[in-house]
């Protein structure tokens, strides 16, 4: 995947470090190590050049992206896949139910990343896997793919360092009708016990969480949430819910009530944030599945 990304300098920045230049621009560390390593990583004017040197009015900056190996343990495999947006530096795909991120000891073929390195490889184009927002394989909706290292460098910092730029709406059905029509649920997320995979509330040793719910409709028993998230914890919206008294339906983990659904009835419906080298606000939205739309056909396709 090559990207060559061109910054002009205007008189604010004039006397800046390339250094500092870019890590304004939200370059991680890492990211300026791994573009120093390339002596054709940074050029000023056209020259290559040292991260120390300072710029001036009118001076171009050029960023040179080259990577020219793709993610290893990740086979091509061709899987349907619904990209609602797509441009050289990241593409936006609203995951199906069902659907792996990543391959797995028994899901090694049916993942997001197996469907997208088909999609390169069949283009001739070298692809690294950098999911930036991950979501459960039975979570539906919209998920962010960086396409180079230096993009997901700058989405991550949106993702976990504040103030996060990176906003993101889910859509959730629980049964029973919440006391509250909103509120926000504070509470720390750790491992239950010896599982690997499954989390409770812990007050003593769990990680802060914290999920802000409001409530969109209520029908024949049912409440379809809006859930926004302020931190990123495993689980958080399952875990969060079950403690509030509503868990979601369809949770074999959480909730196994599987009268309406066969999965959790969560649904990564809204993602917001700047492009991470334009600084545009991109904003993306994704209805309601069937499965869930069977239950509040108004918020489905």
């Amino acid at each position: 995947m090559q990207r060559i990304i061109e910054y002009p300098v205007t008189a604010a920045d004039s006397g800046r470090k390339i250094s500092e230049f870019l890590r304004q621009r939200g370059y991680s560390a890492q990211t300026l190590i791994r573009l120093k390593k390339d002596p054709r990583g940074i050029l000023k004017n056209g020259v290559s050049s040292f991260q120390n040197v300072r710029l001036e009015e009118g001076d171009s900056l050029t960023v040179c992206i080259c990577e020219e190996t793709s993610s290893e343990h990740i086979p091509p495999v061709d899987l349907p896949l619904d990209i609602l947006y797509e441009d050289e530096d990241l593409c936006v795909i609203n995951k199906p139910a069902g659907m792996p991120i990543h391959p797995s000891l028994h899901n090694y073929e049916n993942s997001l990343a197996n469907g997208l390195a088909y999609y390169y490889a069949v283009q001739g184009k070298p692809f690294v896997f950098r999911c930036i927002n991950r979501l459960d394989r039975d979570t539906s909706g919209l998920t962010v793919i960086a396409k180079h290292y230096v993009s997901a460098g700058i989405l991550s910092e949106m993702v976990s360092t504040p103030p996060k730029r990176l906003h993101r709406e889910y859509l959730a059905i629980a049964r029973g009708t919440l006391p509250h029509r909103e509120g926000t649920i504070h509470a720390p997320i750790a491992r239950t016990g010896s599982s690997i995979i499954e989390r409770c509330v812990d007050f003593d040793a769990g990680d802060d969480a914290i999920t802000h719910y409001r409530v969109l409709a209520e029908k024949n028993g049912y409440s379809l949430l809006s859930l926004q998230l302020e931190t990123g914890r495993t689980h958080q919206i399952r875990v969060h819910m079950k403690y509030l008294g509503f868990p979601l339906i369809g949770d074999y983990l959480y909730n196994p009530d599987m009268e309406r659904m066969t999965r959790q009835a969560l649904h990564s419906y809204r993602l917001s944030f700047p492009h991470p080298i334009t600084g545009e606000v991109l904003t993306f939205t994704a209805p309601l599945p069937s499965d869930m739309a069977a239950l509040f056909p108004e918020y489905g396709v």
